[in-house]
């Protein structure tokens, strides 16, 4: 069975990926369609009713339509809020790709529309070989990447572009998600990228995200475009 989703990356960490991931879940469930997310790796838990809960996948969870065990949204939970492969050292496992691509492929008879949300940018490493770029191209998805709207965006996002393309992926598009409220010439640097990102890689704005009063999936689901996600 194809696997029929997304893989989301960024243009770095800290810039949105879960808030754009969980609002693409809501979207497409707006449309009938079941939606999982699914975060292959979460490094950095808390203790919470007596269980190490991860706040990405728990928002991952929620978001989806499809009820989800903890195990099944995130198939490696990391106590230590660090790169992957250290986290994973700290914690005494080895981080591979086959477990990885095992619990996406679990899902796919459970729904329509998987969301798989990278670790960090889209180069992290996993082990001494093998990175999350790697894990992208086994998926073989789509790839949306989250651009965090701030000073430098436009190089990050231009370089991480080029890095999907370089492994025979296809950006399918990419959000801008405001993360610096006092950006300088926002307009502006949406305007260059929509040109950029468009030209360079045929990969369309599926949407502007601004500082929201609550980061909930809904309101983030209101302001995609989910039909140039497929154009």
């Amino acid at each position: 069975m194809e696997l029929q989703g997304v893989f989301v990356t960024g243009t770095d960490t800290e810039i949105g990926k879960t808030t754009v991931s969980a609002g693409l879940l809501r979207a497409w469930a707006r449309q009938g369609l079941r939606t999982a997310g699914y975060k292959p790796i979460a490094a950095g838990t808390e203790l919470r009713e007596g269980r190490r809960v991860n706040d990405d996948v728990e928002r991952l969870r929620a978001a989806s339509s499809v009820p989800l065990a903890p195990q099944e949204a995130c198939r490696f939970l990391l106590d230590e809020p660090c790169a992957p492969h250290i986290a994973a050292r700290l914690a005494g496992v080895r981080l591979e790709l086959a477990p990885l691509l095992e619990g996406a492929r679990a899902l796919m008879p459970r729904c329509d529309r998987l969301v798989v949300e990278g670790v960090g940018g889209f180069c992290v490493p996993l082990n001494e070989n093998e990175d999350t770029a790697d894990l992208a191209a086994a998926l073989g998805l789509p790839v949306v990447l989250v651009v965090g709207l701030r000073l430098g965006c436009l190089s990050h996002a231009l370089l991480t572009a080029e890095a999907v393309c370089a492994r025979g992926l296809r950006l399918a598009g990419w959000v801008g998600n405001q993360v610096d409220a006092g950006m300088a010439h926002r307009e502006d640097n949406l305007a260059t990228l929509a040109d950029l990102m468009r030209r360079r890689f045929g990969a369309p704005c599926l949407g502007a995200v601004p500082r929201l009063p609550r980061d909930e999936a809904d309101a983030v689901a209101s302001h995609l475009d989910l039909g140039a996600l497929w154009a």
